[in-house]
């Protein structure tokens, strides 16, 4: 069906019938007589013209492409002269160059050694003699007392003696009296020799200190001295260190400088040689690449046809019909669990009370609706083997409702069965008590929901 003709500038397409197959739809068993076509193809008078002398254009060429094949065998036949082409550049000059030093000991004096140590100034002096002050103020002392002893004796036989005259005895209380008093005199004495004493020895300990510390000063002095001398010599050091690392450096720059000069020297000549060998090339090229060129024939454009949308015989979906009917099959299965699972929810949630019964009578309730219901066993399964009552597969229906409760001031609505359809199916599920009020027994309902 989109088999149509089309005329254009450049030519014509035409499609003629040339014959039809016959073909039946495996599905629907249908026939269908689907017809064959040629396509004929036709160039314009101009066109036409136009691609035969194209054609002969190519035959020239080709004509030309062959006489000039021959000549390349000659040129094939011989090598390319490389013996006037100029040398490569020598990679063994590169390694010419002086070595750039890796250390920077130029001119360097291995005995000039760094200063680690400045030597021994002398011990300092931590403590001083203080004997010598003792002494000092012993002899101090001794001498003081040697010189007022005297004096003493004889002012204690004038005191003894004049006592005498005046009558006093010795012992009574008027000479003990005198006594204190020459006694206290002595103390008195003795006190203040014993302080020039003490005077004396602090000048000596004085002068012990003092000659500690400029033996201290002296030693500091020293040790200033030598630090000094010291850090002259690592400072002269490290100076001379610098100028070797300056040597080195301008040496190394001055090796990379010869060694840019002959990396440069060396890829002008491998430039050169590159050059030459690429005029070679090209001349031992050119041929081929001209006969290469006279065999390469260009075409004359073909009819430009516009494309015609392609129509299809329709075939009956089969594929989508199945899988649009699995869908719907699935949604409504889905639909149908849903209800269920809320379904036996509100039952589970309704029987679910404490004691392990729930009242469930009819006439206990009011405001009744049924709302579905959900598979329970037969009543000739429950007396059977679970598996038997599995393979007969027989189940019946157990009404579920909503409902409230006559004493419940709430009217809070539930969602179960009623005892009296439990009953019909499973009587030993219901309990009565005194009343005649009928319950559900909550383990007889798990298991008449489980043989479903």
């Amino acid at each position: 069906m989109s088999n149509v003709n089309q005329v254009t500038p450049q030519g014509n397409l035409t499609y003629d019938q040339t014959g039809s197959y016959n073909y039946t739809d495996p599905t629907t068993q249908q026939n269908f007589d689907i017809p064959k076509f040629t396509v004929t193809q036709s160039l314009t008078p101009i066109g036409q013209q136009t691609l035969d002398q194209s054609n002969q254009a190519k035959l020239n060429l080709a004509s030309l492409g062959n006489m000039s094949s021959a000549q390349l065998q000659q040129l094939l036949g011989s090598g390319i002269n490389l013996s006037n082409l100029p040398g490569a550049g020598d990679p063994s000059q590169l390694a010419g160059t002086q070595n750039a030093p890796t250390s920077y000991l130029l001119n360097w004096d291995p005995n000039y050694q760094q200063q680690g140590t400045f030597g021994d100034a002398g011990a300092l002096t931590r403590d001083y003699d203080t004997s010598q002050g003792t002494q000092q103020r012993a002899n101090v002392e001794n001498a003081l007392f040697q010189r007022v002893q005297p004096q003493n004796d004889r002012d204690l036989a004038n005191l003894e003696s004049r006592l005498s005259d005046q009558g006093i005895k010795y012992g009574s209380p008027a000479f003990q009296a005198a006594m204190d008093n020459y006694n206290r005199g002595i103390n008195d004495q003795r006190l203040g020799i014993t302080a020039q004493g003490g005077q004396e020895q602090k000048l000596q300990d004085d002068l012990a200190a003092q000659r500690a510390g400029f033996q201290n000063s002296a030693q500091q002095q020293a040790y200033q001295q030598v630090l000094g001398r010291g850090n002259f010599a690592n400072t002269a050091q490290t100076n001379a260190f610098q100028q070797a690392a300056s040597r080195a450096q301008l040496w190394n720059a001055a090796a990379a400088q010869r060694q840019s000069q002959a990396e440069t020297l060396f890829n002008a000549r491998q430039t050169a040689r590159a050059q030459a060998l690429s005029e070679q090339y090209s001349l031992r090229n050119q041929p081929i690449n001209e006969i290469t060129a006279l065999l390469s024939q260009s075409q004359v454009s073909n009819p430009t046809a516009t494309n015609v949308a392609q129509n299809k015989i329709p075939t009956t979906d089969i594929a989508g019909l199945i899988n649009n009917n699995f869908s719907q099959s699935l949604d409504a299965y889905k639909q149908q669990s849903t209800n269920y699972n809320q379904i036996v929810g509100g039952l589970f949630s309704a029987i679910g009370s404490i004691g392990g019964a729930t009242k469930s009578d009819v006439r206990s309730k009011e405001n009744i609706h049924k709302v579905g219901s959900v598979f329970a066993a037969e009543p000739q399964q429950l007396a059977e083997p679970e598996s038997k009552a599995e393979d007969r597969g027989e189940t019946a229906e157990l009404p579920i409702y909503t409902y409230s409760y006559k004493d419940d001031p709430a009217s809070v609505r539930h969602l179960g069965p009623m005892a009296q359809d439990v009953e019909k199916i499973d009587p030993r599920a219901v309990l009565h008590d005194e009343h005649g009020v009928k319950y559900l027994d909550n383990r007889r309902m798990g298991g008449l929901l489980r043989a479903a």
